[in-house]
């Protein structure tokens, strides 16, 4: 549909658009709509769209404090008073007395991996100095790393590029790491003369988000010299409501975390904030001075060089769609919806156990996880039904063997009718894979035909398509 050369002459904007909308808009899957309950969500808002549009036309490539002031002291703020809105101990706040701070990231991979950089930079100096018999690519090659296996791929991928070696290491039945794990693993390692460097843990997995023990697993790296690292992309948002501090319950034992708002604190995509306890160490570990990067303010702490605190040099002034976001919306109305996406979650699974077909494997936050009873198959069936139909959109994780299916809260502005239009989907799909409704009564042709004709309009091939379903589910069953 694109041409595979370049035009030689520019043209107009009004068949540029035309042709937008007929070739980009409809291979395109829409992330701002109510109906994606797929992975976890990127939402955003019209006050950070208008902030993002400032900073494009600024321009600002921010890399150091002279380059735009305003930029980092802006980011600086920020920062703050996002630790504070989310609670966080005051040991990672610019404002606290101690060496914290706080960067805008890209996202959790980008932060991950400077998190891993980091701990393998600071963990060579140290076994250096205690073990002078060995070379420096010596422990290099001993280094380990460890997560959960049900952390991000962004995790086992920072392992990678980082050249360390990233074990996986099980979580139990409720797909949570545990601090004996994790003490199991590193005392074999020991053993076996490896030097263990970072734990990632992670505070909302991606498959069912569920939460690692840091009370179990921060002492002991703190007493074994193992930088820990916390992901918390997507369940970092729920630190500002109080009845969900037990989330981050020894946060405080972390020396680096992350948290997306781009999922869940209505900032749009990029924008990944990251704390350290104590930002000196990841400044000694990637500082690089030129003499065209040096000017007579750096070195300050409340006007931080960021280009110390990343892997690129340049960088967008993110902080100004953050400070537009949260100075339109404020805290209150955060919480407010926040809560509200909560109940959306609820309502869904409100839904779910009361039809006995299904069993509802975990609920929490806005994500609910659900499988139809019996085996894997139908499940897989169902969801690749609804898949095809393009009408609701959620994606599969697999929980304690089983296939379950992921029900996330998304969308720029969700609503409780779209949670009854998505259970409505969900329903009819299942009544016509099992052919009878969740009375146990037989599903007609006519039952098919009446359900498609009440919903939003749907093009006759959607009909079709659900007939057919029906007659197929109908020819297994004789």
């Amino acid at each position: 549909m694109i041409p595979s050369e370049i035009p030689e002459h520019g043209d107009h904007w009004k068949s540029i658009m035309e042709d937008f909308k007929r070739c980009i808009l409809p291979g395109i899957t829409h992330w701002q709509s109510p109906n994606f309950h797929a992975f976890y969500p990127s939402q955003t808002s019209y006050s950070s769209i208008v902030g993002e549009t400032l900073a494009a036309g600024l321009g600002v490539v921010g890399f150091s404090w002279i380059c735009s002031p305003a930029c980092t002291e802006l980011e600086v703020i920020m920062m703050n008073w996002l630790g504070q809105l989310l609670n966080l101990p005051k040991c990672f706040l610019n404002c606290d007395d101690g060496n914290g701070g706080g960067i805008i990231q890209g996202s959790a991979s980008e932060s991950i991996f400077v998190a891993v950089l980091v701990a393998r930079e600071q963990a060579v100096r140290r076994l250096k100095v205690e073990h002078p018999e060995l070379t420096e690519a010596e422990i290099r090659g001993r280094m380990v790393a460890y997560t959960s296996d049900q952390s991000n791929s962004a995790v086992e991928k920072s392992g990678i590029l980082g050249a360390i070696k990233m074990r996986l290491l099980p979580a139990n039945d409720d797909c949570v790491l545990r601090g004996s794990t994790l003490i199991k693993a590193v005392e074999e390692d020991k053993a076996n003369g490896l030097f263990p460097v970072i734990m990632v843990a992670t505070l909302g997995t991606t498959g069912t988000c569920a939460y690692d023990k840091l009370e179990e697993i921060g002492p002991y790296c703190n007493e074994n010299n193992i930088w820990l690292h916390i992901d918390a992309a997507y369940a970092g948002a729920s630190f500002c409501l109080p009845e969900y501090a037990w989330i981050k319950k020894g946060l405080e034992a972390a020396d680096s975390l992350n948290f997306n708002l781009h999922k869940w604190l209505f900032v749009n995509f990029d924008c990944c904030a990251m704390w350290f306890k104590d930002a000196n160490r990841i400044t000694d570990a990637f500082s690089v001075d030129r003499i065209y990067l040096q000017h007579k303010y750096q070195g300050q702490s409340k006007a931080p060089d960021y280009r110390h605190w990343q892997i690129q040099l340049g960088r967008r002034f993110r902080s100004l769609k953050v400070w537009v976001t949260l100075k339109t919306m404020g805290a209150e109305k955060i919480r407010e919806l926040i809560r509200f996406h909560i109940s959306l979650a609820q309502k869904l699974e409100a839904y779910a156990r009361a039809d006995d077909r299904f069993e509802v494997t975990s609920s929490t936050l806005a994500l609910v996880c659900f499988r139809l009873k019996g085996e894997d198959a139908l499940s897989k069936q169902l969801l690749e039904n609804i898949t095809k139909r393009k009408k609701i959109y959620m994606i599969p994780a697999t929980f304690q063997g089983k296939f379950i299916l992921r029900f996330m809260i998304g969308g720029i502005d969700p609503q409780p009718a779209d949670i009854d239009y998505a259970w409505n989907e969900i329903k009819t799909q299942t009544d016509v894979l099992l052919g009878v409704d969740e009375n146990g009564n037989d599903v007609t042709v006519k039952d098919i035909i009446k359900q498609e004709m009440f919903e939003k309009e749907k093009p006759i091939g959607m009909i079709t398509e659900s007939l057919n379903g029906l007659v197929l589910a109908n020819e297994k069953a004789k």
